[in-house]
C-alpha cells in the first residue's frame, strides 16, 4: 500500500510503499482510509519529543482517520496501525458510524478539535444553561469549536481572546459576543476583562495559552477587597501555547473563588471518555454534517506528504491528508 512513512525522527514522513497492516487478532478489521489529519501530536510523535514518539522505524505516522470498512460503513476511528495510509487496522465496533452528507475530510479534523474543547466544557468545567465562557486563545482550530460548542451546550455570553484581528472577527461570525485582543497594552487588555466580569461575571475560562496571557486574565479576575464576595470562575487548561508556566500570586487565588483545572488525558476519567465516543463526538458529527459546526481545513493529496507536512498552515486551519 501507499503511506507516509516516517523514516528517522525529526525529519517529514515520505510518500512510499509499505507493507499492508496485519490483523493480529478476531477483535480487528481492516479499514480503508479516505482522509486522515495532522495534528500537533502528530507532529510531536514524529519529532521525537512526545512520550508516545515512534521507537520502531520506519513506521505508518496518523493516530486515527476517516475510511469504510468492510461492511460498507464510512466511520472515523483511531489507528491500531498508522492511519496516513491507504489502509489501517482498527479494533473491530471501536469506531463511529458517520451521519449522511458529512464531508470526509471535515470528519477527519474534528476529533481532535472536540477533544480539546467539548470534554474541557463538558467534563471539566460542568457547562450549565446561561454560563459565560471565556474562550482564551480562541482563534485557533480547537478555540473556534470551542466557540460554537460552548454555544450549543447553553452559554448566554462568550468571550474570545487571541492575536489575529482577523480571526477575532471569524470568532464573532461563530457566536462569540465579546472579542478581546491580546496585542493591545496588559492594563487595557486587564481593564477590558475587568469591565465585562462585571458586566456578566464570567464562569468558565477556557485556555489554550496559559503563560502570560493567562496570568493576566487572572490578575482581571481578582476580588475587590475583604468585604468582596467573589463569583467562581472555573479555569481549564487545555495548553499551553504562550508558555508552560504560569505567573501566578498567592494573592490572586486567596482574593478570588477562581478554580483551576486540567483537561488533558491524564485528567479525564473511563467515563469522560465513554462520554466522548458515545455522545459528545457523534452528536459534533451530526452538527458538522447539518453545516452547525464549522472548521476550517486546508488538503494535500498523500503524495505531498512530505512536502505538506512541514508547511505553514493559513491561521486557524487543520492540515488533512487526503488518501483516496
Amino acid at each position: 500500500m501507499k503511506a507516509a512513512v516516517l523514516k528517522q525522527l525529526g525529519v517529514a514522513p515520505v510518500y512510499e510503499n509499505f507493507p499492508d497492516p496485519v490483523i493480529t487478532g478476531g477483535q480487528q478489521e481492516i479499514m480503508n482510509v479516505i482522509a486522515a489529519s495532522v495534528k500537533n501530536l502528530d507532529k510531536a510523535r514524529a519529532a521525537g519529543t512526545h512520550y508516545a514518539n515512534y521507537t520502531n522505524l520506519p513506521a505508518v505516522v496518523g493516530i486515527d482517520g476517516v475510511g469504510w470498512l468492510q461492511d460498507g460503513t464510512l466511520a472515523y476511528a483511531q489507528g491500531v496501525s498508522g492511519t496516513i495510509a491507504e489502509k489501517a487496522v482498527i479494533n473491530k465496533g471501536h469506531y463511529i458510524k458517520l451521519p449522511a452528507g458529512i464531508d470526509p475530510d471535515i470528519a477527519a479534523a474534528l476529533p481532535n478539535a472536540v477533544i480539546g474543547s467539548a470534554m474541557a466544557l463538558k467534563c471539566r468545567a460542568k457547562i450549565t444553561q446561561g454560563s459565560t465562557v471565556l474562550i482564551n486563545g480562541a482563534t485557533g482550530v480547537t478555540g473556534t469549536v470551542a466557540i460554537q460548542l460552548a454555544k450549543y451546550y447553553g452559554a448566554k455570553t462568550v468571550i474570545a481572546t487571541g492575536r489575529n484581528a482577523a480571526q477575532l472577527q471569524k470568532a464573532r461570525e461563530l457566536g462569540a459576543d465579546h472579542t478581546i485582543s491580546l496585542l493591545q497594552e496588559d492594563d487595557a487588555m486587564i481593564s477590558q476583562v475587568k469591565a465585562l466580569h462585571q458586566q456578566t461575571p464570567i464562569d468558565i475560562v477556557i485556555d489554550y495559552l496559559w503563560g502570560k496571557p493567562t496570568g493576566l486574565l487572572i490578575d482581571a479576575l481578582m476580588g475587590k477587597g475583604i468585604n468582596h464576595v467573589a463569583h467562581k470562575t472555573i479555569v481549564v487548561t487545555v495548553g499551553g501555547m504562550a508558555g508552560d508556566l504560569l505567573p501566578l500570586s498567592s494573592g490572586a487565588l486567596r482574593s478570588s473563588d477562581i478554580q483551576i483545572l486540567g483537561s488533558g488525558f491524564g485528567s479525564l476519567s473511563p467515563q469522560d471518555f465513554q462520554e466522548f465516543n458515545t455522545t459528545l463526538l457523534p452528536e459534533a458529527f451530526q452538527l458538522a454534517a447539518a453545516q452547525k459546526l464549522l472548521i476550517e481545513i486546508d488538503t494535500a493529496p498523500l503524495q505531498t506528504i512530505e512536502t505538506a507536512w512541514n508547511q505553514p498552515l493559513s491561521p486557524g486551519k487543520r492540515l488533512v491528508i487526503k488518501i483516496k
